[in-house]
Parts: structure tokens; C-alpha cells; sequence
């Protein structure tokens, strides 16, 4: 039998937003994974990419699998995947499993839903390479910061009476009727919010630079004399505007909740919902598309159109936005973080310093194995050798193969992507 079970050397996305050297923790898990690797300390390491995605498939680190990325391979071994996962997404693998290391913030985007995708696809293919949704979930590594979904309205009502500013560019009317929407009639409040965040969008680029410069001027004379400017969420605007002087994006803030994630919380983003990730180090999964909406922080593309129509405007306090894991019924080192979509699923594998010899179990489903701390010899059955594991290394593993992890090091912490259908 052919090796189930191999390393992978995984592709970098050198995005500007992406933290610098071995600042970033793409970096650093890319130097220790392969001592080989040269980090340039002035290049940004924003993304590393564990999948089968054309623009990033993985290459296979075992010389005796004739094919040379992920991609074949399973295109000639679907099996694989396992039985109901290889049905269920046409022989694909269903995810993209990622690390992010975000410097700078990232456009506010949102991506569309299964139906949507495909009629964006159809009409502007340049901008919308596949016709699939893009949910996607995110879980800190290091203390982790972004903007996610509709702030709760009464937060809303207050920076519009606190931010002039802000005010000129929705206009007294959209402001009003959202002052007026009452909460005992949530379509009356998430139509107001969706008139005002739409003025907002489009309003007159001169019009807006404007009304932002003037802002920005005074949070920036109220924070040298020592005021507090929390009313204006006066530190992420200074923040943003540094990094996108001009951008409509910067007003974002006044509308989107601010969501801060402790290593190991996190946030899942379903279809439409408007999301930014605004610094930190994180793992990512998500359905294997390139789908994104975009309308501010960004010189990429930007469809305002396409975003103001297709948001979900249901507001909700940050805290709701945490997606909680659950311990395992089956092995209490393991934690699921399952959300409701059925491309993906992550366990995040906390093994003891107590513990010598772990078992990673075998499922119905491929996964990509990533480790985050720790050392160890990894043994399988699938496998062709023995294969050394640490910081930064990555594994394939087949439907229904399982791996016997001899620990060298006190405990071992991994991420393991799959499909639980």
C-alpha cells in the first residue's frame, strides 16, 4: 500500500497586512517546521495555507508518493477522504485549513451564501472565482482581535450622538428612524440599521474623507489633552485611519462589534455576517472557496453594493460572537469546535505533560494535523517511517488511519482540521 499518512510543506501568502519576520507566527512555526527555511525579517508572513487550494496546494514531504502536492493526490487516492465526505463534496477536500498573522487589519468583508456565490460567479467571475459559500471560524493563538457582526442598536444610537461626525454622513433621517426603531420589532430595527450602514457605504468619497479628517483631528487634540475618547472608539479610529488614511472603513467601527479572543477562543463567521480581523495570531478554517465581499480597509476591489445588500443586519452583543468549544465526550484532551456548517470542524489536542504515549484516533474523515507546541515520533501503520514531529509540522492523515504519538517533550498542544458529517 501507498503511504496514508505523510508531512506536508505548506505554502506562505506574503499578504501586506501580514506580520513581519519572525514577529509573525506563520514564521516562526514555517522555521521550526523546516530548519531549512530562510525568514527574511522584512517580509511579511501573513498566511499559511495547509490544503488543496490551486493558489496554495501543499507539497507532499515523503519521496516515495509519486505525486508531488496534496491536490493529486487525492485526485488519484479519493478514497482517502473517507466514503461519506468523499460524496458529500465531490471527491474534494471540503476545507482550507490556515494560520494567520495579522499585522494590519484586513478589509471589511463579508462572504456570501451558497446561492448568492453562484450568481456573483455567474455575472463577475474576475471578482468571484467559485461558485461556493465561504463560512468560516477562526481560533486565537495569541490574544486576538477583530470586528464581527451588528453591534447591539442602543451602542449604534450612542456613537451617533456622540460622533457629529459620523451623523453628517448618515444623515438626519437614518439616524432618527434608527434612534426611533424600537426592540419589540427586530425587521423595523434591522431596516434602520441596514438605511444607515448603506448611507454610510455610499456616501460621496470627497464628503467622507472630509467628515473623517475633521474626526480624526479631534480625537486626536482630545487624546494629546489627556481625554478620554472611548465615546468615539477614539483608539481603534486613530489605530485604522493610520494604517488606511481615507478609508470609508474607518467608520466601520461605529457599527461592528469589537470581539478580543484569549488563546484557544472562537469566533465563527457564517454567510453575510461583516467581519474584519484587526491584529493577532490565529488558526482559520473554511470552506475551500476565494469568495469575498469587500467594502472598505482594503485597495483591493471593493462591491458596496453587493455588501449592503447581502449583510445580515441582526444586531447582537460581542459576547454572543464567541463560538464556545466542547470537551470530547471520547478523550478529554480533545476540544471540538463544531460549527453549524457541514465543510468543517476543528479539535484542538491539549496532551499532558503526565502522558508519554497519546493516540491521535482515527475518524471517517482525512484531516490535517498542525503542531503548534511539543516534540514527538509519530508511528503509523499508513505510514512509510517514522515521523518526527514539532513546532511547525504539519501531517496529512487518511480516513480511518490513526497515529501513535511517543512524546519527547512535556505535553503537546495540536490542531487537528476535518469533516464530521
Amino acid at each position: 500500500f501507498p503511504p496514508a499518512v505523510f508531512p506536508l510543506s505548506c505554502v506562505v501568502q506574503n499578504y501586506s497586512w501580514g506580520k513581519l519576520g519572525l514577529e509573525s507566527e506563520v514564521a516562526k512555526l514555517v522555521a521550526s517546521g523546516d530548519p531549512l527555511v530562510q525568514i527574511q525579517p522584512e517580509q511579511p508572513y501573513a498566511e499559511l495555507w495547509m490544503g488543496t487550494h490551486p493558489r496554495g496546494d501543499a507539497l507532499i514531504r515523503d519521496n516515495r508518493i509519486p505525486q508531488k502536492t496534496l491536490g493529486q493526490w487525492i485526485a488519484d487516492n479519493p478514497a482517502c477522504l473517507g466514503a461519506k465526505v468523499k460524496d458529500a463534496f465531490q471527491g474534494q477536500l471540503p476545507f482550507l485549513f490556515k494560520v494567520l498573522s495579522v499585522n494590519t487589519a484586513l478589509s471589511v468583508q463579508a462572504h456570501p451564501n451558497k446561492e448568492l456565490a453562484a450568481k456573483l460567479h455567474a455575472q463577475f467571475p474576475e471578482h468571484y472565482p467559485d461558485a461556493n459559500h465561504k463560512p468560516e471560524m477562526a481560533i486565537a493563538l495569541t490574544p486576538f482581535e477583530g470586528m464581527c457582526g451588528f453591534r447591539p442598536v442602543e451602542e449604534i444610537v450612542s456613537f451617533l450622538q456622540n460622533v457629529p461626525e459620523l451623523r453628517a454622513l448618515i444623515g438626519e433621517v437614518a439616524a432618527e428612524q434608527l434612534e426611533r426603531s424600537g426592540s419589540d420589532d427586530p425587521r423595523g430595527v434591522s431596516a434602520a440599521l441596514r438605511v444607515c450602514f448603506t448611507r454610510l457605504m455610499k456616501s460621496e468619497k470627497k464628503f467622507f474623507v472630509d467628515q473623517l479628517n475633521m474626526l480624526v483631528k479631534r480625537i486626536s487634540q482630545e487624546a494629546a489633552e489627556g481625554k478620554d475618547t472611548s465615546g468615539s472608539n477614539g483608539d481603534l479610529l486613530l489605530q485604522l485611519h493610520s494604517q488606511y488614511p481615507g478609508d470609508i472603513g474607518c467608520f466601520s467601527i461605529y457599527f461592528l462589534n469589537l470581539v478580543r479572543l484569549e488563546p484557544g477562543e472562537a469566533m465563527f463567521l457564517g454567510a453575510n455576517e461583516p467581519h474584519a480581523y484587526l491584529h493577532g495570531d490565529c488558526v482559520e478554517i473554511m470552506a475551500c472557496s476565494d469568495n469575498t465581499v469587500r467594502a472598505g480597509l482594503t485597495p483591493k476591489f471593493i462591491d458596496v453594493l453587493t455588501l449592503c445588500e447581502m449583510l445580515n443586519y441582526t444586531p447582537a452583543p460581542s459576547s454572543s460572537k464567541i463560538f464556545p468549544a466542547v470537551q470530547s465526550q471520547l478523550d478529554p484532551h480533545v476540544y471540538l469546535y463544531d460549527p453549524p456548517v457541514p465543510d468543517f470542524t476543528i479539535m484542538r489536542i491539549e496532551i499532558p505533560a503526565s502522558i508519554k504515549l497519546y493516540l491521535i484516533s482515527a475518524m471517517d474523515s482525512a484531516s490535517i494535523l498542525l503542531v503548534i507546541q511539543g516534540t514527538a515520533v509519530g508511528t503509523s501503520t499508513a505510514a512509510a517511517s517514522e515521523m518526527s514531529l514539532q513546532r511547525g509540522s504539519v501531517l496529512f492523515v487518511s480516513a480511518n488511519e490513526s497515529i501513535s504519538l511517543h512524546l519527547s517533550s512535556p505535553g503537546m498542544l495540536l490542531f487537528r482540521a476535518c469533516c464530521l458529517l
